[in-house]
């Protein structure tokens, strides 16, 4: 029906759609659970919507690459995430790959990130403030 891509190892677990309801139905710990996932999803989802539709694509670059590090809102310092392309950088963040190697570039200047191709790129806590400058 669909595919993903993850990061690390991953597993998938199915479960049909009337053991789901059944669990829902108990409201027990499974229930609330899955209920406050589903809303925590659904506002990150709206957030990402309004971050395309108000922000710059170097925003835009700079709230994926926290994401992805996980830099969001604790005080952590730098991460390092498995290197992306910027082909797929550019997919994810709706430019093209030209705009993508020019902010990841301007963000290496700037010490917002190190990387070398094919490893990995680290992420400073510090790329935050790419996301005030408007």
């Amino acid at each position: 029906m669909c595919s993903a891509v993850t990061l690390t190892a991953s597993s998938i677990r199915t479960i049909k759609k009337e053991e789901m309801l059944q669990q829902i139905h108990r409201k027990n710990k499974v229930s609330n659970s899955l209920v406050a996932h589903l809303l925590a999803r659904v506002k990150d989802y709206r957030d990402q919507v309004a971050d395309l539709l108000t922000s710059s694509a170097q925003q835009r670059l700079a709230h994926v690459l926290l994401r992805l590090s996980h830099l969001g809102k604790n005080g952590r310092a730098g991460v390092a995430i498995p290197f992306l392309s910027h082909k797929v950088l550019a997919e994810m963040v709706g430019t093209t790959r030209s705009r993508i190697n020019a902010f990841m570039n301007r963000f290496r200047k700037q010490g917002y990130i190190n990387y070398n191709y094919d490893e990995e790129i680290e992420v400073h806590p510090s790329l935050r403030k790419a996301l005030r400058t408007r």
